[in-house]
């Protein structure tokens, strides 16, 4: 049958086919239609003509399905399920389902959000598989296009992506332990600066809110080295004078190193929030609800 043919055909005539063929008599199936017997008969009479078929015959026990009726039956049984998942969505069962979820972050938030993912993930859908990526500079641009299903970002991610905030975090200065500010409790903005900083380049050799927030007030720091992870910024600066400029988070195990010294960073920086950020395409995938909610749920509070 070709694509002009079908136009002219009455979808609305599919349940009281699938009721007649069932229920092999006309009261019987208008009441499981929720239809008038005379609204059925028409529909019985309209099917007749479409199908070039009596369909139904009058036998000695009543009515019975002619073999045109019969191999409408078993068609039906497997395109009714099929018409009813394209018109009201599929659900998503996670504890059945093999989807491949895509990921990307730094090293901070995924080191935050990864691991309590990992776990939610793994215990309500088994067959999921899971691809963390490092963060680049074209991560939005792999979101835009498909390559990833979510992002994690410092701050809202660009149109057209979709942005919805996880988690918040502050700060702190983590430097050797015989570092002249290591005793300080929280650097001032002048002796931060003074200070030679490993820098955790995010993107385009810039920490994110560290330097946005130091660009805006007109100031900013020395980079001695530049790193692509803040594990490694935190090992750089022993038995150094640096300072690497780290989330409260990821730092607070350095606290029980010795050789290192944990302090506050200047109230001038701020605090970060991170979000992730995903596609419009994405917002109706059962699959993708799904991740969400996880990913909601794994996220750190306090």
């Amino acid at each position: 049958m070709q694509e002009s043919d079908m136009l002219g055909i009455d979808l609305n005539l599919l349940g009281p086919l699938a009721a007649l063929l069932r229920e092999r008599h006309v009261s019987r199936a208008a009441e499981r239609a929720h239809m008038s017997q005379p609204t059925m008969s028409r529909a019985l009479a309209a099917l007749r003509r479409v199908f070039g078929d009596e369909l139904l015959v009058r036998g000695g026990g009543g009515y019975q399905l002619t073999p045109r009726a019969e191999r409408l039956q078993r068609d039906l049984a497997g395109i009714l399920p099929q018409l009813e998942s394209l018109f009201t969505g599929t659900r998503y069962n996670p504890l059945t389902a093999d989807h491949a979820f895509r990921l990307a972050g730094t090293d901070y938030v995924l080191s935050v959000i990864g691991p309590p993912l990992v776990r939610r993930v793994f215990i309500q859908s088994p067959a999921a598989t899971l691809h963390f990526g490092g963060w680049h500079e074209r991560t939005y641009h792999d979101a835009e296009r498909g390559v990833l299903d979510v992002a994690f970002t410092g701050g809202a991610a660009p149109p057209p992506l979709r942005s919805e905030p996880l988690f918040d975090d502050r700060y702190v200065c983590v430097m050797s332990s015989g570092h002249p500010l290591a005793a300080s409790a929280t650097l001032t903005l002048g002796d931060y600066l003074a200070c030679d900083h490993v820098v955790v380049d995010v993107l385009a050799g810039r920490q994110g809110t560290v330097d946005t927030q130091l660009e805006a007030l007109g100031r900013a720091r020395r980079a001695s080295v530049t790193v692509s992870y803040h594990a490694f910024a935190a090992a750089a600066v022993r038995d150094t004078r640096l300072v690497a400029t780290l989330p409260r988070r990821f730092a607070g195990h350095l606290t029980a190193d010795r050789t290192l010294a944990v302090t506050g960073a200047p109230e001038e920086i701020g605090t970060l929030s991170f979000a992730m950020a995903w596609h419009p395409r994405l917002d109706g995938d059962p699959a993708q609800r799904w991740l969400r909610d996880t990913i909601r749920a794994a996220a750190p509070t306090g």
